[in-house]
């Protein structure tokens, strides 16, 4: 046999088709590099479909496509064993958002009173007498604390009823998929790079196997076999690449050597990050609270928020002030223009970018130390919807790159 591979040897090194021999592992490793990143990105990109006919004659990435199912599962299979939503609220200190939310509105009593006024009724508001006015400020500006607390307790103690966590982080992720691009590049961007980078020394090697190989085929088959190898090595890589990933699930020791899929050793490091673009872009204050007050469910909210509000609208001066300016008829009109405009003045306070992200490093601390106990098969679930899903596309274009390349060689190299 070596006799043979020797023999062979000599016709090939002083055969014109030398370099075509020569440049198939070259070949294998660049194409294999070439289709593995090209898997990847289309996993990622475009984040809008571009084509002629969705979703058919065109490609949009696997990810921004499926965005409301894989933000289904990661809340399903990660974010709901992080913690429920009663101790999300809760350790965000409800009476610290309460007190927020007062100082905020206090400051600015005069201002939000008359911005209410003013739309309802602007010249009767106007020509009050200043006294009335001052009162009804200095009666607004005593309750605010009172009906924030309150307010923020009950919902709280209620949250579960006032928003769907699962929808909140569903339909933000829907509706921005650029961000869920942003979740699945961040928190994977070491296992994409290592995916493609491998896959230059897989095709390689591959491709070394390959030529050795084409010598020890029959003349005959030779130009046959590359194509046919071409498609077999485009699809092994692919699969190989991704599993690598993911497999082994749990550590396994060979020798001195430990081996275990790339994305479950950085458990602590994508702890970290992820809990930190979690809490800040999906889970943060802001975002919670806009749930409850214009959720699925904000009808409740819209009911406390009139519960604690009609003490005040209701009692003395203010109740008198309010009828002198839009007439008795008006006034329960009014009372449910002030609900609906005390959910967006309520919100304002809560946009402030450094209590929002005061309030999530909270959170962030502990989703990261939770993240980091969950098991292998618990973990893996954070990235490996991204290529789960239609991951056989991935697999499958591998095969057609490589045969294709295959194909090229023959005609190229070898003719």
């Amino acid at each position: 046999m070596m006799e043979y591979l020797v023999a062979e040897w000599d016709l090939v090194v002083n055969s014109p088709h030398f370099w075509g021999f020569v440049s198939i592992p070259i070949v294998a490793a660049v194409v294999t590099w070439a289709h593995v990143w090209l898997a990847i990105q289309m996993t990622l990109y475009p984040i809008k479909f571009v084509g002629i006919k969705e979703p058919w004659l065109g490609w949009q990435g696997i990810i921004p496509r499926k965005a409301k199912k894989m933000a289904a599962i990661v809340v399903d299979k990660t974010i709901t064993k992080l913690g429920s939503l009663q101790e999300v609220f809760q350790q965000m200190e409800p009476e610290k958002i309460a007190h927020h939310m007062s100082s905020v509105l206090v400051n600015r009593v005069e201002e939000y009173t008359d911005e209410i006024m003013l739309e309802r009724n602007a010249t009767l508001w106007e020509n009050l007498p200043l006294v009335i006015k001052a009162r009804v400020y200095t009666r607004v500006r005593r309750q605010i604390p009172v009906i924030m607390d309150g307010l923020v307790k009950d919902m709280n103690e209620n949250i579960d009823d006032l928003m769907d966590l699962k929808e909140m982080v569903v339909n933000r992720l829907d509706s921005d998929r650029a961000l869920m691009v942003r979740v699945f590049k961040e928190v994977g961007q070491n296992e994409f790079n290592f995916i493609v980078n491998v896959s230059f020394w897989l095709g390689l090697f591959f491709g070394t196997l390959q030529m050795l190989l084409w010598i020890a085929c029959p003349e005959e088959w030779r130009n046959a076999s590359l194509p046919a190898y071409g498609a077999v090595l485009g699809y092994a890589t692919n699969w190989v690449a991704l599993n690598m990933v993911f497999r082994p699930l749990n550590p396994v020791k060979i020798g001195p050597f430990t081996f275990q899929g790339v994305f479950l050793k950085r458990q602590e490091q994508v702890a970290d990050q992820f809990s930190e673009l979690v809490t800040q872009e999906l889970i943060s204050i802001k975002h919670i609270m806009w749930q409850i007050f214009n959720g699925s469910k904000s009808n409740r909210t819209r009911y406390l928020i009139k519960k604690h509000i009609d003490p005040l609208i209701s009692g003395g001066v203010v109740k008198a002030a309010l009828q002198l300016s839009v007439g008795a008829e008006g006034f329960l009109e009014l009372k449910q223009s002030i609900t609906d405009k005390a959910v967006d003045l309520s919100m304002r306070p809560l946009s402030d970018p450094a209590f929002n992200k005061d309030r999530a490093t909270i959170i962030q601390k502990i989703f990261s130390s939770r993240m980091k106990t969950l098991t292998s098969a618990e973990f893996q679930d954070l990235l490996r919807p991204a290529f789960k899903e239609d991951e056989w596309i991935l697999i499958a274009m591998g095969a057609i790159m490589g045969l294709i390349a295959g194909v090229l060689q023959v005609v190229f190299g070898f003719h």
